[in-house]
């Protein structure tokens, strides 16, 4: 069972044409399944990006461009680079206003060493075919005392409300999932997805294998999503 749900959530093949079919309704998915409190994730990661003081800064898996944009938006002083290896999701993040954008897998950069001040990737590490090389990667291209952050669905901590919500990932939003995009398939594998990545400790202690420091986590929304930070060490 395992190595068919890597199969799928983390075959390079399968994400990159799952999210070609899906871009053009990606957006407005997004936004109706969250009931808009995906913005409010957003802001509030652009505004600890923001409060580094990066000059520099990579937003990978950027899809159409959301969080770019808002950290354009909370730190106009800074070059904010979009990179993801889904070329049409990258066209409609040009469209929105990203302009620095580049064609590129998460476990292998197109960048040299010590090229960023922070790091971001949104509900992106998730699907990559490699967590722990792309977080790897990431560090390679992070300054000495720089940032990354992770943003990703987990798990509700309260237990009253976790069989719920369970149920609804695998059995509801799915369905309300494809029929807002056209393309059911799309989703089926998002539940699975949710429940194998690592997440609360799990996440943290998968940064700290990964040679970052200090990592903290910012439950959001009764833990339904989570933003991790850690450093490179200086």
């Amino acid at each position: 069972m395992d190595s068919i749900r890597k199969n799928r959530h983390q075959n390079p093949d399968y994400i990159r044409g799952m999210f070609a079919s899906i871009a053009d309704r990606y957006d407005f998915a997004n936004h109706a399944l969250s009931l808009g409190i995906d913005y409010f994730w957003r802001r509030l990661a652009a505004r600890m990006v923001t409060a580094t003081g990066p000059r520099r800064i990579l937003d990978l898996a950027t899809g159409s461009g959301d969080l770019a944009l808002a950290m354009m938006a909370h730190c106009p002083t800074a070059e904010v680079v979009g990179a993801d290896f889904c070329e049409p999701m990258l066209r409609h993040a040009q469209r929105k206003g990203v302009s620095r954008l580049v064609v590129a897998d998460g476990t292998c950069l197109p960048f040299a060493n010590d090229q960023f001040d922070v790091v971001t990737v949104a509900f992106g590490l998730r699907n990559m075919a490699s967590r722990e090389r792309a977080l790897r990667e990431m560090l390679r291209v992070l300054r000495p005392g720089g940032m990354v952050l992770v943003m990703d669905f987990s798990m509700p901590v309260l237990p009253g409300v976790l069989p719920a919500y369970r149920w609804y990932l695998h059995h509801v939003l799915p369905k309300l999932a494809g029929w807002l995009t056209g393309r059911p398939e799309a989703y089926e594998y998002l539940g699975e997805s949710i429940e194998a990545f690592p997440r609360h400790t799990a996440m943290l202690d998968l940064l700290g294998e990964c040679e970052f420091v200090e990592p903290k986590q910012t439950m959001l929304s009764l833990g339904i999503a989570s933003i991790y930070c850690a450093r490179v060490p200086r």
